[in-house]
């Protein structure tokens, strides 16, 4: 097999990590998400990460609590997911940077864009944390604003669905899967793959989004490689 991608920005939602307890931190997940970013590693790809928060925190679990102070907890919990991450890697051998856009240098670097692209050039894995560092923003418009400052090719968003659908498939068994789109279909039909921020943001700077499910094992080194698995948006 042969990456299709040089550079890549992998984004992990935060329930991906906590598997089936749905809830904090699965030790399984972690190591089958190191297992398959191994894989892609080794075929020579840069990776970069962005992950989710909620597993931990969501913003708008609180109704009381205004969005800025909700929005920095779940920025927080971004960086408790990137630090599991990195242990993850580094037991199995690949060379991991946390970055954050909150800076907390006993823990982790604070992002800059140059030290990512070294990084990045010397074949280490860097883990994006703390979301764009602002509150209004989701991890999503991180990941666009994060590929588009460093050149990433494409954005592979692993999510607990497989593909991109009109609806909820868990409630409408009706719902239409969709095998590609464009950015604008996204933004039009108002598709819920990610927020229109990150999605116009990703449209405006050419960034593909490759949609497909990360519990599948396999999934992340055959989206590398340009299978038809999941949904692509160009």
């Amino acid at each position: 097999m042969k990456a299709k991608y040089k550079r890549i920005v992998l984004k992990i939602s935060g329930e991906a990590l906590a598997g089936e307890t749905k809830f904090g931190l699965s030790e399984k997940m972690l190591k089958e998400v190191a297992t398959q970013v191994k894989e892609v590693y080794d075929m020579g790809v840069e990776i970069a990460i962005v992950v989710g928060g909620g597993n931990f925190w969501r913003g708008r679990q609180s109704k009381d609590m205004d969005r800025p102070t909700a929005d920095y907890m779940g920025m927080l919990a971004t960086v408790i997911n990137s630090l599991a991450l990195q242990s993850a890697f580094e037991a199995i051998g690949i060379p991991t940077r946390v970055q954050t856009a909150i800076e907390m240098k006993e823990i982790a670097e604070p992002y800059i864009k140059r030290r990512a692209v070294a990084e990045l050039d010397e074949k280490n894995v860097v883990i994006f944390g703390a979301g764009t560092g602002n509150p209004f923003f989701s991890t999503d418009t991180a990941a666009a604003l994060r590929a588009a400052e460093i050149e990433a090719e494409v954005i592979l968003l692993a999510k607990k669905v497989d593909a991109v659908y009109s609806d909820d498939p868990a409630e409408n068994p009706d719902a239409i899967r969709y095998d590609e789109l464009t950015h604008s279909q996204v933004l039009e039909q108002n598709l819920k793959v990610m927020d229109s921020t990150a999605a116009s943001l990703c449209r405006d700077n050419n960034i593909a989004i490759h949609v497909f499910a990360l519990a599948e094992y396999g999934n992340l080194l055959k989206a590398v490689c340009g299978e038809k698995i999941g949904t692509i948006i160009r």
